[in-house]
């Protein structure tokens, strides 16, 4: 994405610029908008005006670290960027003056911490542009834009990563089955290694091992298997196999999936759970889809409660643990920048706007059993709310 879609934003929605603020390499947003990697010892500041040429403000003992810095990310990027120094704090308060003087100022700020994701500027540095005349509001938006938008390149490799989770998922059900129609030994850890290695042979790369849980460990949504812990899986178990992996990369976008299955038949209370989760996660995408079509400006949180209320109304709200989703987007993080589908946890105000995508993952979490049905979704900037992963129906039949 390029910094000029950003600033056509900003004249959207009246905002005269764009501050990233930085100290020590706190603020992720900066560091994606100017790639390359950096290590700095004082503050530093990205000034995006909504017209003109981008600013950046760096000490004089780091300035050679950002010497023919470009903005912007992936393969679109390339603006340029006037790089100015600074040595003393009055210098600094100057320059960020200049800034405050645009008036509506846009900075990685969450009004009362609703947004604790976008929140990364501390307040005493919110105060010092309020006092030199700036009335400061959040970049959330503008992070979705300039940070957490896909490429054409990233689609295509999202869509390699998630026919490749797909496919291991079916493998570590049919290695399941296979042991338990032989009479052999199968436990969680030794279907997570099994997946591990497949992400290897596939060359997919993951943040963290999936997650295998039978029974009641489905019923905590991080639980992890570990060898001194792992439980079998026998006859009658359910079982939740939570996965996530990528193309290596930095442009490139995660995979996410949870399905759920059963080395049985499933008793009434696990279908009726299990169609419950089904129905708020396809309230969630129908919400979506029908905002894109009335060309509605919907919010991660009405999202959120699209799915929330099918769980409530069924009686099930004592089970609810998490949000419904989170942002999928370019980075090192499953959990990416930008909107996350949450009135649960926060109030998230962000927009579903074009080219980010999401996860839609309702679940509920029993004390002896837990259902999580996960998707991707990536919002086309023509067909508007796509499915870009495998969408479980049907509870997965182990025996």
């Amino acid at each position: 994405m390029s910094l000029a879609a950003a600033q056509a934003f900003m004249r959207e929605r009246r905002i005269g610029g764009w501050l990233l603020h930085d100290f020590r390499g706190n603020n992720p947003v900066l560091a994606r908008l100017l790639p390359g990697k950096r290590w700095t010892t004082r503050r530093a500041a990205l000034l995006l005006p909504s017209e003109g040429e981008a600013r950046l403000l760096a000490h004089t003992i780091d300035a050679a670290q950002f010497e023919g810095v470009t903005g912007g990310t992936g393969n679109t990027g390339g603006t340029p960027v006037l790089l100015e120094t600074y040595t003393s704090w009055r210098e600094l308060h100057a320059w960020l003056g200049q800034a405050a003087a645009l008036g509506r100022v846009a900075m990685e700020y969450s009004a009362g911490a609703a947004l604790p994701v976008v929140g990364i500027v501390d307040g005493g540095t919110i105060d010092l542009l309020r006092g030199l005349g700036a009335e400061v509001v959040s970049s959330a938006d503008l992070i979705q834009l300039a940070a957490a938008t896909w490429s054409k390149a990233a689609r295509e490799q999202h869509a390699r990563a998630s026919r490749e989770t797909a496919r291991i998922k079916d493998g570590a059900f049919a290695l399941i089955r296979e042991r338990l129609a032989s009479g052999a030994a199968v436990h969680e850890v030794e279907v997570q290694r099994w997946m591990v290695d497949e992400f290897a042979r596939a060359g997919l790369e993951s943040t963290e091992p999936p997650i295998v849980a039978v029974n009641a460990h489905a019923g905590d949504p991080h639980y992890e298997p570990k060898a001194e812990s792992s439980s079998p899986i026998r006859r009658g178990d359910w079982v939740l196999i939570d996965l996530w992996a990528r193309v290596p990369g930095e442009e490139n976008i995660f995979s996410d999936i949870t399905w759920v299955a059963c080395a049985g038949a499933p008793t009434a209370k696990q279908r009726g759970v299990f169609e419950t989760v089904k129905r708020a996660r396809d309230a969630s995408i129908r919400r979506a889809k029908d905002a894109w079509r009335a060309k509605e400006r919907v919010q991660g949180w009405q999202l959120d409660d699209a799915a929330r209320q099918e769980l409530i109304g069924a009686g099930m709200e004592g089970f609810i643990r998490h949000r419904t989703g989170h942002s999928l987007s370019p980075g090192p993080m499953v959990h990416g920048l930008g909107m996350n589908l949450d009135n649960l946890e926060t109030h998230d105000t962000r927009e579903m706007l074009p080219g980010i995508g999401f996860t839609v993952e309702p679940g509920l979490y029993l004390p002896e059993f837990g259902v999580r049905l996960e998707v991707n979704l990536y919002v086309d900037p023509g067909e508007g709310p796509v499915v870009t992963s495998c969408v479980q129906d049907e509870i997965v039949a182990l025996a």
